[in-house]
């Protein structure tokens, strides 16, 4: 299985800036594409930027030019390592930001998620 846990959240004034870190672990599989998800108060869970393998990025139009996604490969894959450097925040950045890793286990594809962290921007 594959273990995700995030950090970096906070609290930050508008215009501000946080980065938040994701380590994927713990998996004998490839983990493929992961990405950055985010939900808001009684809103669904909504993608921000995920990276491929190769480094290949996307982005909700909210968030490029402002948002930045860069992933670290450990040698043996054994580690991957996400990063997500927000900029220029807005009070509409605020949500529950999560992380995913995507994997295939079994000819089948399997995500594998964080617990979570607040990031919160006052206007």
């Amino acid at each position: 299985q594959v273990q995700v846990v995030e950090s970096g959240g906070g609290l930050v004034q508008a215009g501000g800036s946080l980065r938040l870190s994701c380590a994927a672990s713990g998996s004998m599989f490839r983990i493929n594409d992961m990405g950055w998800y985010r939900q808001a108060p009684g809103k669904q869970r909504v993608l921000v930027a995920t990276i491929t393998s190769g480094g290949s990025t996307n982005y909700v139009d909210s968030v490029k030019g402002r948002f930045t996604i860069s992933r670290v490969i450990s040698r043996d894959n054994a580690k991957n390592t996400v990063y997500l450097q927000m900029n220029s925040l807005k009070p509409e950045d605020t949500a529950v930001y999560y992380c995913a890793a995507d994997t295939v286990v079994a000819g089948s594809p399997l995500r594998a998620w964080g617990q979570g962290t607040q990031v919160t921007v006052s206007s």
